[in-house]
This record gives C-alpha cells, sequence and structure tokens, in this order.
C-alpha cells in the first residue's frame, strides 16, 4: 500500500535519490533540505512532520566534515545526534516508522573482514562519535526503527552538492592536472546512491526493522578505487598511492571498515552490483549520451 514518507536532506546525493525510489513505487514524497527544515529545532521538525502526517520518516540529513568535526564537535552533535533525537520523538508521536542513516564510521577499522552488525562499535572521532549517539538516539526514542549503516556514498546529485562526492573530487583534481596522492591502506565500501535508495525501499515495504550493513559491492582502497574511476572515466592522471602515516588528517578514521551485506541479503534483497559497475552507471547518468 502507497505511504506518505518524509526525506530529511531530501536534496543530499542520497536524499534525491530516495525522493526518486519511492516516488517511483508511488509513494507520496515530500523531500525537505535544510532551507525548508531546520532538524536542529525541534518545534520545526515537530511542525514539519505534523503538516506531513506521513507513516514513513528517512532521515539522511548528517553533518559529515569528518575533519572539521574535530574542532567543530559540538556542530557535528548536534545535527547527527541530537536532531536525530528531535526526529525520532516527533516520529513517536504520529506513531511513523523511522529510518535513519548511520556510518561505516561507527567501528575502528581492526576488523580483518567486511564487518556485521553485531560487531561491537568503536567511534575514533568526533564525527563518529555523533553518528553513533544518532543510531543511540533512534533506538532510545523508538521501539522498532530502521537504522542502515553505509560507506562512501556517492551519487549523480553530487554534482550539485557543496560537499561534492569522491568522484567528483578525483575529476576536478585530474582536470587541474595537480598531482594527486591517494590512501592505499584505508579500505571501505563504497556505495552507489541509487542502489542504497532502491534497497532501502525494499527494506521499508517488507517492514523491517533493526540495524542493517548495506555497503557498495566490493571492499576496495581508495587509491584503487580513484585508479578504477580515472580508468572507466578514460581520464589520465598524475595519481600516486600515500599512506596514513604519510597523509596525516585531523580526524583518526577505520583503516578497514568495509561492511557486510549478508544480513541483507538473507532477506531474499538482490545483492549489491560490483563497484565498477556502479561506477560505470554514475558516469551514464552524468554524461548521458
Amino acid at each position: 500500500m502507497p505511504s506518505k514518507v518524509v526525506v530529511f536532506g531530501g536534496a543530499g546525493q542520497l536524499g534525491r535519490e530516495l525522493v526518486r525510489e519511492f516516488q517511483g513505487r508511488g509513494h507520496a514524497v515530500a523531500g525537505l533540505d535544510r532551507t525548508q527544515v531546520d532538524i536542529t529545532k525541534a518545534e520545526r521538525v515537530e511542525a514539519a512532520l505534523a503538516s506531513n502526517n506521513p507513516s514513513v520518516v528517512l532521515n539522511a540529513a548528517a553533518y559529515n566534515q569528518v575533519d572539521v568535526a574535530e574542532r567543530e564537535p559540538q556542530d557535528a552533535y548536534l545535527v547527527n545526534a541530537l536532531a536525530v533525537r528531535n526526529i525520532a520523538v516527533a516520529c513517536r508521536q504520529l506513531d511513523a516508522r523511522l529510518v535513519h542513516f548511520s556510518t561505516d564510521y561507527v567501528f575502528d577499522g581492526r576488523s580483518r573482514r567486511p564487518y556485521v552488525e553485531e560487531d561491537p562499535t568503536h567511534p575514533l572521532g568526533a564525527y563518529a562519535v555523533s553518528k553513533l549517539a544518532g543510531e543511540l538516539y533512534a533506538q532510545a526514542y523508538l521501539d522498532r526503527p530502521l537504522v542502515i549503516r553505509t560507506s562512501g556514498v556517492f551519487g549523480p546529485g553530487g554534482r550539485f552538492t557543496g560537499r561534492g562526492n569522491f568522484i567528483e573530487l578525483m575529476l576536478r583534481l585530474a582536470s587541474q592536472h595537480s598531482p594527486i596522492r591517494v590512501v592505499e591502506d584505508h579500505i571501505a565500501s563504497p556505495t552507489y546512491a541509487p542502489y542504497l535508495a532502491a534497497r532501502t525501499a525494499d527494506l521499508v515495504e517488507r517492514g523491517v526493522t533493526g540495524v542493517f550493513h548495506i555497503g557498495g559491492g566490493t571492499p576496495m582502497s581508495w587509491f584503487e578505487y580513484a585508479r578504477m574511476i580515472f580508468r572507466v572515466a578514460g581520464v589520465e592522471a598524475s595519481l600516486t598511492p600515500t599512506n596514513e602515516r604519510e597523509y596525516r588528517t585531523a580526524a583518526r578514521r577505520p583503516k578497514y571498515s568495509a561492511l557486510s551485506n549478508a544480513k541483507m541479503e538473507s532477506l531474499g534483497l538482490q545483492a549489491m552490483p560490483a563497484l565498477e559497475d556502479a561506477v560505470r552507471e554514475y558516469f551514464a547518468a552524468r554524461n548521458p549520451a
């Protein structure tokens, strides 16, 4: 049965795809961005949800400036944690289902295999702490939220957002003929936003709750990912590998944060395609014939 759906972060890479996917399945969708609703204000969240009266709320809004969060931990916590509390409380008042998106950064990266949902969390910095707190707020105020952890999201909408995505960053650096150094000792599961939105809709339509991982289908180092991007794009670039020791950042990041999709797949949902297939689809959407 079609539902009324609200998407917070509706102008972001993932939010755009969630709006498109749920609309395509016949749901009535309101995509709300920060210019329409400040989710850090409880009364504005409550008013926005009361006026839309949704049965499902998807929170794709986030503060994701990982390094800046080390200087602005309060700002990260306000958006990634306390705002989730605002949304969860409003959902409880309306008896609406909440889907909240979290991150692979809740783990410390010491694993040697893709993380499963039952693995213990251990965030390494302010951003990661704030995202884990958001998960806990959703679970504290609601009996049956759906928390989806993902990794390195990229989608066609990244061309139109302020922070872009890794692919757009690589293309921009290559166009400037800048030497590009990318870490080879950090491994993640870069995730294509349209695939993530489709699997999310599958879980919602099945009434699934709990914590689920939905990461890209291929664990890969950021260096190998960059090399793949240039190969698929047919772009020449001055790309060399570096490592965590040589390339220091303000925030500590998990060195291995690939996510296992086994729990999702056990429900019969389609496996996530290989990362190269996703990158090719990205370029097809970015540069339509």
